[in-house]
């Protein structure tokens, strides 16, 4: 399983209901079954990968994210998971909004454009090429890149509640240059989300 789903797997509370939005090939459901007793579902539009997911006994529904949440009641899971799939999504602010209207508390995760190896790149005259960002721009499925900052400014006008972070280097390590500078220096950043105070 990547580092940052192990990470993602230390929030989620014993027998939570759990939907994973952009699941992959459902590892991570399948571990939060095995050793945090959850129970939920996965989304996934890949056919290959909703066949892993199959194989590995994971409940998972073939559908589109940007195709929205609406066949979900409010309030149906406890955590809605979007991990390093925001950036691919048409409109990922609207989709934050129902992720927090179908679960208690959203676990977002992306990688962050603000990082210097990126700031480089683009002083070199060049789309960025890392190990988050793997993907030449003709070939990458990310069309909404965002930073730290952009994205904490989008939560605060929206008024999401930054319940944790956690904003990690190439290796998932935290370490004193992040904090000093964490837009600077993180290069994959994990939030949990809550909606509106009251709301």
């Amino acid at each position: 399983m990547r580092a940052d789903l192990a990470l993602i797997a230390e929030w989620i509370e014993p027998g939570a209901r759990v939907l994973d939005l952009g699941c992959g090939d459902g590892s991570l459901l399948a571990y939060l079954a095995e050793h945090r007793q959850a129970r939920g579902y996965g989304l996934e539009i890949d056919p290959a990968n909703v066949a892993a997911c199959i194989e590995r006994g994971v409940n998972v529904i073939q559908a589109d994210l940007d195709d929205g949440l609406r066949d979900f009641e409010t309030g149906s899971f406890d955590y809605v998971l979007l991990t390093q799939t925001l950036q691919a999504l048409q409109r990922p602010d609207e989709a934050i909004e129902e992720i927090l209207r179908v679960g208690r508390t959203a676990i977002v995760t992306f990688p962050n454009f603000g990082h210097w190896r990126v700031r480089m790149a683009l002083m070199n005259g060049r789309m960025p090429v890392t190990k988050s960002l793997p993907s030449a721009w003709y070939d990458t499925a990310n069309i909404h890149l965002c930073t730290v900052d952009d994205f904490e400014a989008l939560c605060a006008t929206r008024g999401w509640q930054v319940h944790e972070r956690r904003l990690l280097n190439r290796a998932h390590k935290e370490g004193w240059s992040i904090r000093l500078a964490p837009s600077l220096f993180s290069e994959i950043a994990l939030y949990q989300l809550q909606g509106r105070a009251g709301g």
